[in-house]
C-alpha cells in the first residue's frame, strides 16, 4: 500500500516538469489556439484554455479506473498522482493566482506573493512567443528575490 502512495506523490512531483514542458512547447505551440485566450481578458467565465482540464484529467481518470479494473495499483498511483496535481493547479492557478473563484483576496505569505509575481511575468507576454515561467509550484529564484526587494523596500 505505501509503495502505491509513494507513486502517487512520485507522479505528482513529475507532474510540474510535464506542466512546464507542456505549457512552454504545446499550449505556447501548436495548441496555442486553445491557450490564447488566456492571455487575454475576457468577459466569461470559461475559456478555450480550459480544455487542457480535461486533457489532463482523461489519463488520470483512465488510469485509475483501468487500474481498479485490473487490479494494477500502480496504474491507480499514477492517475491519483496526476488528480493530485490537477487539484493543486485548480487551487493555486484558478483560486490563488486568477481568483477566478473569490476563496482567497489579500494574503501576506510570500511563496503566495512570489506565485502570483511569477505568473504576472508569464502573462505579460501576450503572445505565444518569448514567454517566460511556465511552471506552477516550482518559482525561478529571481522572482523570489523580487518580492524580497519589494518587502524591504516597503518596511523601509
Amino acid at each position: 500500500m505505501i509503495f502505491y502512495i509513494v507513486i502517487a506523490f512520485a507522479v505528482f512531483a513529475l507532474m510540474e516538469g510535464v506542466t512546464w514542458l507542456t505549457h512552454k512547447y504545446i499550449m505556447h505551440g501548436f495548441l496555442w489556439y486553445l491557450h490564447e485566450d488566456h492571455h487575454q481578458k475576457g468577459s466569461g467565465i470559461f475559456e478555450k484554455n480550459d480544455a487542457f482540464f480535461l486533457i489532463f484529467a482523461i489519463p488520470s481518470w483512465l488510469c485509475i479506473m483501468l487500474g481498479l479494473m485490473h487490479q494494477n495499483y500502480v496504474s491507480v498511483g499514477i492517475g491519483a498522482g496526476i488528480a493530485m496535481y490537477g487539484a493543486a493547479y485548480f487551487i493555486v492557478h484558478e483560486v490563488i493566482i486568477h481568483q477566478r473563484l473569490k476563496w482567497f483576496s489579500r494574503t501576506n505569505n510570500k511563496y503566495i506573493k512570489v506565485l502570483r509575481w511569477a505568473h504576472k511575468m508569464h502573462h505579460k507576454h501576450i503572445n505565444k512567443e518569448d514567454g517566460e515561467s511556465f511552471g506552477m509550484l516550482l518559482v525561478a529564484k529571481k522572482y523570489w528575490e523580487k518580492v524580497r526587494r519589494d518587502e524591504e523596500i516597503k518596511a523601509n
